[in-house]
């Protein structure tokens, strides 16, 4: 793909439309549409119209495992059927990916995690999601594209997420400096103020934050259209961490707290952390 965005994790509609053009078979592109508390949405969405050639990934039936009684409301998925679904889709090592969604990137977010976390290494989102693609005036297709054998090996990248224990551990270290950081961890909530702050949760049984948690909520990172704020937006919001710090992102179930690591990617910090489990997930312990 000849990728012109000037961000590092993203493509614009323009970039994706020359590859679809030129018949650019080294590029596949998944849908990620999908709306909390409405299950259906993003495969309606997708059956309505999609991107052409893309392949539909559900957040909870493709990206997320059930949910059990430890592991948050989205567990990473399986290995061996995250693989087999990518696979399906023809995607080997070689592929450049493509994701996209209509809800300013909370949910292509953490496609775009995932399949790097998975070893992939070319992922790319669309900037602006759907609503730019047709703003652009790029095709609508409603079928779905067909099987195809893909070789892609799920190999999980060590380093890339942190559990329960572990957040446990760096909670008790911040909270015994009482700055918010402990000088070798940061630990941030990506959720809106209103829920970090415990003054409402409309999801989880219990509201507040994991002690020791600062707050930098995902949605300040893009713009109400979706699309990602200018590079020296995102140098500046991460300017306060230490190159050497280990830096755990979390939310509510470990989807839009991708949105601020890709927000960290654009900065350049590579080494940022997930708690897939998230909020959801240490409230199970409590």
């Amino acid at each position: 793909m000849d990728k012109q965005h000037p961000l590092a994790a993203c493509v614009s509609a323009e970039d994706l439309k020359h590859a679809i053009s030129a018949r650019d078979n080294n590029t596949l592109i998944f849908d990620c549409r999908f709306a909390l508390g409405d299950p259906n949405h993003g495969l309606l969405s997708y059956e309505q119209g999609h991107i052409p050639g893309a392949y539909f990934l559900d957040i909870e039936a493709d990206l997320s495992a059930p949910v059990e009684g430890h592991g948050g409301r989205h567990p990473l998925p399986r290995i061996g059927e995250l693989q087999e679904r990518l696979r399906s889709c023809g995607l080997t090592r070689f592929h450049t990916v493509v994701v996209y969604d209509d809800q300013r990137n909370a949910y292509a977010a953490r496609a775009w995690w995932l399949l790097r976390f998975m070893g992939l290494e070319h992922v790319y989102i669309l900037d602006g999601g759907y609503q730019a693609w047709q703003a652009a005036g790029g095709g609508i297709d409603k079928r779905e594209p067909a099987p195809r054998p893909g070789n892609f090996l799920c190999h999980p990248r060590a380093g890339w997420i942190s559990d329960y224990e572990g957040v446990q551990q760096i909670s008790q270290s911040i909270e015994a400096q009482g700055n918010g950081q402990d000088g070798e961890h940061c630990l941030i909530d990506a959720r809106e103020s209103k829920r970090y702050q415990g003054l409402e949760e409309p999801i989880d049984p219990v509201a507040g934050h994991i002690p020791g948690a600062i707050n930098m909520p995902w949605q300040e990172v893009v713009d109400e259209d979706g699309f990602f704020k200018p590079l020296a937006f995102h140098q500046e919001r991460w300017d306060s961490l230490s190159p050497d710090q280990v830096v755990i992102n979390y939310c509510g179930s470990g989807v839009t707290a991708c949105v601020n690591l890709v927000s960290l990617f654009i900065a350049g910090r590579q080494d940022a952390m997930l708690y897939p489990g998230s909020w959801s997930d240490w409230c199970s312990h409590m």
